[in-house]
């Protein structure tokens, strides 16, 4: 009996997979096409039950109606990704950062940015843990495990971005 519960949701970014352990944390959410982004596997179980929190604030999230998520959220990371994730986090609704300063914001080097990168591109969590609102240090949209359209979706209906 497998301790992984998954469903999905429709959504303005396609259809989103989520998946929870068995105390209803979240534990992924990713989008068609993702880079890195989770399969369902043999032994999970669908049930959309322990997701009614999710679905309800990824709808008014969608919806323009919430701006921060308040899930029991449980993904695995090294705790240098850890300290990564939290600083993601921090990060508010309708605003962006840099690599850079999410490096600063958790006391790594600057040589440290491309670690930085690559936790924030091992997100697990993705919209609920908002990687999407980081930037490159000029001001582009850099990559973005679930495509450099959805980020622009996102930080549009943030107001991040101009529509």
């Amino acid at each position: 009996m497998s301790d992984t519960y998954w469903t999905r949701l429709a959504s303005p970014v396609g259809s989103l997979l989520l998946t929870a352990a068995a105390d209803g944390a979240l534990t992924s959410l990713s989008v068609p096409g993702q880079k890195g982004g989770r399969s369902v596997e043999e032994g999970w179980r669908c049930d959309p039950g322990p997701f009614r929190a999710a679905a309800d604030q990824l709808g008014a999230y969608f919806a323009g109606e919430l701006t921060v998520f308040r899930l029991p959220l449980d993904a695995h990371g090294t705790p240098f990704r850890q300290r990564v994730w939290a600083a993601l986090d921090e990060v508010p609704y309708g605003s962006t950062v840099t690599y850079g300063e999410i490096a600063a914001r958790i006391g790594a080097s600057r040589a440290a940015v491309r670690a930085v990168g690559g936790a924030i591109g091992a997100n697990p969590l993705l919209i609920v843990r908002p990687c999407h609102r980081v930037i490159g240090a000029d001001g582009s949209l850099t990559g973005y495990a679930g495509g450099l359209d959805r980020k622009v979706l996102l930080l549009t209906l943030e107001g991040a971005l101009e529509g």
